[in-house]
């Protein structure tokens, strides 16, 4: 493969995982779109949408693992909500994953739409005070939370991604989860569904394996990277950087949807 080719996938996943562990996201959100356009735009062949959600899988699998090792300390982390929505979303994104072969590129670009744009309008509806509660004093409702994860685990599984774009709108909205709680327990819910969407599209043989090894070095360089940078940076301009990512991805799926 051409250099051109190595070092503009390389880029890609390198700013897709910085931002991915600086948001607590597994940053398929970003590196879909463009995985998906960027390559033509430099006469670099262009991936399908079924290559592209198979390379996302797996960059996302080694992404989540620097962001969790990071946050590892501080008490960021909450073990009930990982394990609750952990296993409910590695179920769902199996299926999702494995299901994910039966469908269309169409298909597969409206569900990561319809994510995109739920997520986008959950990230835009009000969150006050949930960073005021203690980190040890957190509660939500387990069933509830597990319920969710099911349904964003098979929507994700689907796209390649690891759910976390709409899972943590859902994590700060519903569950009242805070931010810093929020992120950094999203990116090891995101490293367990990451799992199911990765071995579902690897036996269905959705995997380019050579763009999957540029991305997975640049994510393991990266994600640690931006995770430092997100314990530093306040939790508002955290939620307001991922609503406007979210809502800008939205857009631009819609407009090749639509």
């Amino acid at each position: 493969m051409e250099l051109g080719f190595i070092i503009t996938i390389f880029l890609i996943g390198f700013v897709g995982s910085y931002i991915s562990g600086m948001l607590g996201i597994g940053g398929s959100i970003i590196k879909y779109p463009m995985l998906l356009y960027i390559p033509p735009l430099f006469g670099l062949a262009a991936f399908s949408a079924h290559e592209v959600s198979g390379i996302s899988a797996v960059q996302v699998f080694f992404a989540t693992i620097g962001g969790v090792w990071v946050y590892r300390k501080g008490g960021y982390l909450n073990n009930m909500l990982i394990g609750y929505m952990g296993a409910s979303i590695l179920i769902g994104s199996f299926i999702g994953g494995y299901g994910s072969r039966l469908m269309t590129v169409g298909g597969i670009n409206l569900v990561y739409g319809v994510l995109a744009l739920i997520a986008a309008v959950m990230m835009f509806v009000p969150k006050k005070g949930i960073d005021d509660i203690p980190l040890d004093q957190v509660k939500f409702n387990k069933w509830l939370a597990a319920t969710l994860a099911l349904i964003i685990g098979i929507g994700s599984g689907i796209v390649g991604a690891a759910g976390a774009f709409v899972l943590v709108p859902i994590m700060l909205v519903v569950l009242k989860i805070p931010t810093r709680m929020t992120i950094a327990s999203s990116l090891a819910i995101t490293f367990i569904s990451s799992i199911g969407a990765t071995a579902g599209k690897i036996t269905t043989g959705q995997v380019e394996f050579f763009p999957s090894l540029i991305m997975v070095i640049a994510s393991l360089i990266a994600s640690p990277l931006g995770a430092m940078a997100g314990k530093k940076i306040n939790t508002k301009i955290l939620q307001v950087v991922l609503a406007l990512l979210i809502l800008s991805t939205a857009i631009k799926i819609w407009m090749d949807i639509l």
